[in-house]
C-alpha cells in the first residue's frame, strides 16, 4: 500500500494567546511539527503538546525559527550564521528534553515560517541549520521544501532530508510557495485541498496558482493548524488519502 506522511505546525499558543485545536488535529495527522518558543509555544504548550502527541503515537518534530514572537516568526531576521546555529540548537535541545520527560522524542526538525523560505535560496542560512542539526547528538531529519538550498547542504552533512509539500498553500510554476501577502497564497477546505492531497500524493503533481500542472515530490503533506478551518481540512484529507488507498504513515 502506497502511504504517505502528514504533519501539522502545533503547539503554537503562547500564555494567554490561544492558537488552534491541537487536541483534534493530533487525532488525524502522523507527525507533529511543535513550536520551541521562539515563533510561538511556551514551556507549558510544549510538555502538553508532547504529552498528547505521545498519547497518540504521533511523531514529534522541532518546529525551530527565528527569534521573533511579536511577528510569529513570519520576518525574514538577518542573523549571522553562528547565532542561528545557536539559536536551532537550543530550541532543539529545549523540546528534546521535554519530550523525553514524557517518555518520547524528537525525530526531527522542521524550520518555520520565514526560515523556512529563506533557507529555500539562502546557501548561508541553510548551512547554519543543517551544521546544527548534524552536531545534535540524535540522528534528527530535516523536512523542507525540494530542490532547495537547505536539501543540499543536509546533503552535504549526511543529514536525511525528507521533502514536503503544502496542501493549503499555492505554488508557483518553479515549485516554490506563493508569499502569504499575494491574493490565494493560503487555500482553505473550500479550495479542493482533499483532491490536492491525492492528486500530490498518487501523481506527484500540483496545480499552480496559474492553473498549470507541475511535477512534486513529497513524502510528506503539511496541513496548518493556525488556520480557522485547519480540523475540517485535516479530517477531509486524512478521508480523501485513504479512500485513495494511500495510508497516513510517518516518516520519522
Amino acid at each position: 500500500m502506497r502511504t504517505i506522511d502528514l504533519n501539522c505546525d502545533l503547539g503554537e499558543s503562547f500564555g494567554a494567546w490561544s492558537m488552534g485545536d491541537d487536541t483534534a488535529m493530533l487525532e488525524n495527522v502522523s507527525s507533529a511539527n511543535v513550536a520551541c518558543g521562539f515563533h510561538g509555544g511556551d514551556p507549558a504548550t510544549m510538555l502538553a503538546t508532547c504529552r498528547a502527541a505521545r498519547d497518540r503515537g504521533v511523531v514529534i518534530g522541532a518546529h525551530v525559527s527565528y527569534r521573533d514572537l511579536a511577528g510569529f516568526g513570519r520576518r525574514f531576521i538577518d542573523v549571522a550564521p553562528a547565532d542561528l546555529h545557536a539559536d536551532v540548537l537550543y530550541q532543539l535541545s529545549a523540546l528534546a528534553g521535554v519530550a523525553a520527560s514524557v517518555g518520547s522524542e524528537v525525530r526531527y526538525v522542521k524550520p518555520h515560517g520565514a526560515l523556512y523560505n529563506r533557507i529555500v535560496t539562502d546557501e548561508q542560512q541553510a548551512a547554519a541549520v543543517a551544521d546544527a542539526v548534524a552536531s545534535f547528538p540524535a540522528r534528527l531529519s530535516v523536512l523542507g521544501l525540494a530542490d532547495s538550498a537547505i536539501e543540499r547542504a543536509c546533503a552535504r552533512r549526511d543529514v536525511p532530508f525528507v521533502r514536503e509539500a503544502f496542501i493549503d498553500r499555492a505554488y508557483l510554476a518553479d515549485g516554490t510557495l506563493v508569499p502569504r501577502g499575494m491574493p490565494g497564497a493560503v487555500l482553505g477546505a473550500a479550495d479542493g485541498v482533499a483532491e490536492r492531497a491525492v492528486l500530490m500524493a498518487a501523481e506527484g503533481v500540483v496545480r499552480t496558482i496559474d492553473g498549470e500542472t507541475v511535477p512534486l515530490s513529497a513524502a510528506s503533506l503539511c496541513v496548518h493548524g493556525d488556520s480557522p478551518d485547519a480540523v475540517a481540512m485535516a479530517v477531509a484529507v486524512r478521508a480523501a488519502l485513504t479512500a485513495a488507498g494511500i495510508e497516513i504513515e510517518a516518516f520519522a
